[in-house]
C-alpha cells in the first residue's frame, strides 16, 4: 500500500465566515472546502428544491422524438420491450419504466434483463432477432445501447425502432436509432452530463407527462424517486446539481417508500427504512442487486423490486441474500486461490511490478471483488481474468493508487481487444493468443509510465476531539448528507486521546473495534474487514494515537450510536 500523509486543510478566510454566518463554525468550513463560499449557494446546496434543481427534459436534443414515438406506440397498442442492464442502476431503472407504464395504463410491454455471464453487457443480436418473433414494435434501452450501433441497426432493419437511452460515454460511431437520449451526446445541451442510467429514464417520464398526465394524479411520479435515488447512490455518480436533489428526495422516499419488495429486504436486513442512509444502499442493499446477476439471477432482483405482493417479496429477498451469501462465498475461494499462487510466485523470486493471474474456471462478474481484496496486499496493479459464457476472455484491474491503471493499459498496445475504467479499477477483454504474454506486456508498459510520488496526500476537513464529538456536531455535518462521489464524507483528525481497548468483532472476528478516551469521555471507533496490523500505527491498549475517520450514526438494533469510522490510524 502506498503511504500517505495527512494535511488538515487552512481555515476558512474571514470574509467567508462572514458570508456563512447564518451556519455553525464546523459547518462553514465544510461549505467551503466544497467549493460553496456564498449564502445562496449554501441555502442551494443544503437545502434541494424539487422545481428548481430537476432540469427541463426537454433541454435533451431528441426528448421530442423520443416522447413523440412512445406515445404513438401507446395510442397504437404497439408492443414496448424494455432492455435494462443488469446492475443496481440499469434494473431500477428498468423496473421503474415498467412501472410507471402499468400506472397510466398501459400493459403491452415487456422486460428483458441480458444473463450478465453468457451473454455480457448490452444489447445481443440473438435477443433482438428474439424480440422481432414476439412481436416487438419499439425497444427502449435503460443503461446500455450507446456502444451498439450493429445491433440497433439489425433492429431497424426488422421493423422494430429503437429508442436509446443511456448515460456512458459514446463512441466514435453512434447507434443509428430512432431517438438517443444521453446527456454525454457532443450536441447535448442538458445542464446535467453525468445522471445515472436510472435518472435519463425518470427524465423521459418527466417528459411524458409534461405531453399527458394520462389522469395520473399531480407528483404521483415522485414516488418512483426511491428506485431513482437508489440507482443514484449505487452507480457513483456525483452528487451535486440535479443528481443531489434526485439523491436527496430518493432517500426522503425510500424511508417511507411502500414498495414491498423494498420492505421485505430491509426487514432481512434488518435495517430500519425510516432511518435507511446512502450506506445501507451502498453497502447493503446495491451488493444484493448486483449479486443476482453476478451469481446469474438478474431476473430475481428485477422481480424483488417489481413485487406487489409482500409474501412473494419476503420469499425473493430471502433468495437475494442467499444469493449474495453465495457470492461472498465463491468470492473468498476465489481470494484464497489467487493467493495460493500468489505465495507460489513469491518463493520463486521477486513479484513483478504488475500481477496476472487468470483461469478459464473464474467468473469474469467476480474478479473485480477478488481483485479488491488483494491489491493492497500486494502493493501493486493486479490483473484477474476469465472466461464468460460466450467464450470470450475478460477481467478486472486494480491499482492500490499508485500506478494509473488507464495509463498502464494504453501503454500496453495490442494486449487487449478492449479495455476501460479509469486510475484504480478497470476492465478488459483479449484473447486467447494475448493471454499468454499479457503480464510481459504490462510489465513492459509500467517501465515506460512516468514515476510516481508514492506519498499519497490526503487533505482533512479538520481537527477534533473525543469531547468535541457530541451529536450537535454530527447534526451539523449531517445537513450535507447524502454522501457520495464529488460530495465526500468529510475527514476528520482527532487527537489527544488514548486506545483503551482493542478488539475484533463480528461473526468471524474479522472487524475491528477500538475504544478511544479523553478525560473519561469515550467514543468507539470502527473498521469493517480489518486488522490492527493495517494501519499506519498499530493500535494498543493504553497508546496515545491520533484517529483519521469519519462521523457516523449507526442504527445496529434500531439503537442509535455515534461513532467514528476509522480511515487509518497515526501516531500522535
Amino acid at each position: 500500500m502506498s503511504s500517505k500523509s495527512y494535511t488538515v486543510r487552512r481555515d476558512v478566510p474571514e470574509d467567508i465566515r462572514l458570508e456563512l454566518s447564518a451556519y455553525h463554525p464546523i459547518l462553514q468550513n465544510l461549505l467551503h472546502f466544497r467549493g460553496i463560499s456564498t449564502a445562496i449557494d449554501a441555502e442551494s446546496f443544503l437545502n434541494p428544491n424539487y422545481e428548481k434543481h430537476l432540469h427541463d427534459p426537454y433541454l435533451f436534443p431528441e426528448m421530442e422524438k423520443a416522447v413523440g414515438r412512445i406515445l404513438k406506440a401507446i395510442e397504437n397498442n404497439e408492443k414496448i420491450l424494455i432492455y435494462s442492464d443488469y446492475d443496481a442502476d440499469g434494473i431500477p431503472g428498468g423496473v421503474v419504466l415498467r412501472q410507471f407504464f402499468n400506472q397510466i395504463g398501459y400493459t403491452n410491454v415487456e422486460n428483458y434483463i441480458p444473463h450478465r455471464h453468457d451473454e455480457g453487457y448490452g444489447l445481443h443480436l440473438d435477443a433482438v432477432e428474439s424480440f422481432k418473433e414476439n412481436g416487438t414494435d419499439l425497444i427502449i434501452t435503460v443503461d446500455c445501447g450507446i456502444a451498439d450501433a450493429n445491433q440497433v441497426a439489425r433492429a431497424q432493419e426488422l421493423g422494430m425502432d429503437v429508442i436509446v437511452t443511456d448515460h456512458h460515454e459514446p463512441g466514435a460511431v453512434l447507434p443509428k436509432a430512432f431517438a438517443i437520449i444521453n446527456p454525454k451526446l457532443a450536441d447535448s445541451t442538458y445542464p446535467e452530463r453525468i445522471l445515472c442510467g436510472s435518472g435519463v429514464v425518470y427524465k423521459i417520464i418527466q417528459a411524458i407527462l409534461q405531453k399527458n398526465r394520462f389522469d395520473m394524479t399531480p407528483g404521483k411520479e415522485k414516488w418512483f424517486l426511491d428506485l431513482v435515488g437508489m440507482a443514484t447512490l449505487s452507480d457513483m455518480v456525483p452528487l451535486v446539481g440535479e443528481n443531489r436533489a434526485l439523491a436527496y428526495f430518493g432517500l426522503k422516499v425510500l424511508r417511507k417508500s411502500p414498495r414491498p419488495g423494498l420492505q421485505a429486504i430491509w426487514s432481512t436486513l434488518g435495517v430500519d427504512q425510516r432511518t435507511v442512509s446512502e450506506d445501507d444502499i451502498g453497502f447493503s442493499l446495491a451488493p444484493r442487486i448486483n449479486a443476482a446477476s453476478r451469481m446469474g439471477h438478474p431476473q430475481d432482483a428485477f422481480d424483488l423490486l417489481n413485487a406487489t405482493d409482500l409474501v412473494e417479496a419476503g420469499r425473493l429477498s430471502a433468495h437475494l441474500n442467499k444469493i449474495n451469501d453465495e457470492r461472498k462465498g465463491v468470492v473468498a475461494s476465489l481470494v484464497k486461490e489467487i493467493k495460493k499462487h500468489l505465495r507460489a510466485r513469491e518463493t520463486e523470486g521477486e513479484l513483478p511490478k504488475v500481477l496476472v493471474f487468470g483461469n478459464p474456471e473464474w467468473k469474469p462478474s467476480l474478479l473485480g471483488l477478488a481483485a479488491n481484496s488483494i491489491v493492497d496486499d500486494v502493493s501493486r496493479p493486479i490483473f484477474l481474468w476469465g472466461r464468460n459464457g460466450d467464450s470470450l476472455i475478460k477481467g478486472s484491474c486494480r491499482s492500490d493508487g499508485a500506478t494509473d491503471l488507464m495509463a498502464l493499459m494504453e501503454g500496453a498496445n495490442g494486449a487487449f481487444t478492449q479495455y476501460g475504467g479509469h486510475t484504480m479499477a478497470g476492465g478488459f477483454a483479449l484473447t486467447n493468443e494475448q493471454v499468454h504474454t499479457l503480464e510481459a506486456s504490462l510489465n513492459k508498459a509500467f517501465e515506460s509510465l512516468p514515476e510516481k510520488d508514492a506519498i499519497t496526500s490526503v487533505f482533512l476537513d479538520g481537527k477534533l476531539t473525543v469531547p468535541e464529538i457530541t451529536w450537535d456536531t454530527y447534526r451539523h455535518i449531517e445537513r450535507l448528507s447524502p454522501f457520495g462521489v464529488g460530495n465526500p464524507k468529510p475527514l476528520f483528525l482527532v487527537t489527544g486521546g488514548k486506545v483503551s481497548a482493542v478488539k475484533q468483532f463480528g461473526k468471524e472476528r474479522n472487524h475491528l473495534e477500538v475504544i478511544y478516551s479523553e478525560n473519561n469521555k469515550m467514543i468507539k471507533a470502527i473498521s469493517f474487514f480489518s486488522k490492527p496490523e493495517d494501519f499506519s500505527s498499530v493500535p494498543k491498549e493504553g497508546q496515545s494515537v491520533s484517529i483519521v475517520g469519519t462521523l457516523e450514526k449507526s442504527n445496529f438494533r434500531n439503537y442509535p450510536e455515534l461513532r467514528l469510522r476509522i480511515v487509518d490510524i497515526i501516531e500522535s
